[in-house]
């Protein structure tokens, strides 16, 4: 995760004027706010299954492009495949 800039704010209304540790604080809170249970998908998959079907819901079937196309899910599903398994290789060095 990359740290942000100390630069001068570019408004002067909202969460843009802030300075970055105010905006960690308040980050924080809404954090605080969720119940332990609730706070990662990863400790509870049940939860991250449900809330993958409500959203999934929510969107206008003509608008869900991959129940509509299984071939761009199946091409996303590879990409995604390869690029994960990409990131655990060792890089390849050539032979000079």
């Amino acid at each position: 995760m990359t740290e942000p800039t100390q630069s001068l704010p570019t408004s002067t209304r909202g969460f843009a004027s802030m300075d970055v540790e105010k905006r960690r604080a308040i980050a924080r809170k809404g954090g605080e706010s969720v119940p332990n249970e609730k706070r990662s998908f990863s400790q509870n998959p049940g939860l991250a299954s449900e809330a993958g079907r409500k959203g999934g819901r929510s969107v206008n079937p003509e608008k869900r492009s991959f129940s509509q196309d299984h071939q761009l899910a199946a091409q996303a599903g590879r990409k995604g495949g390869h690029a994960s398994h990409t990131a655990l290789q060792p890089a390849k060095v050539s032979a000079e």
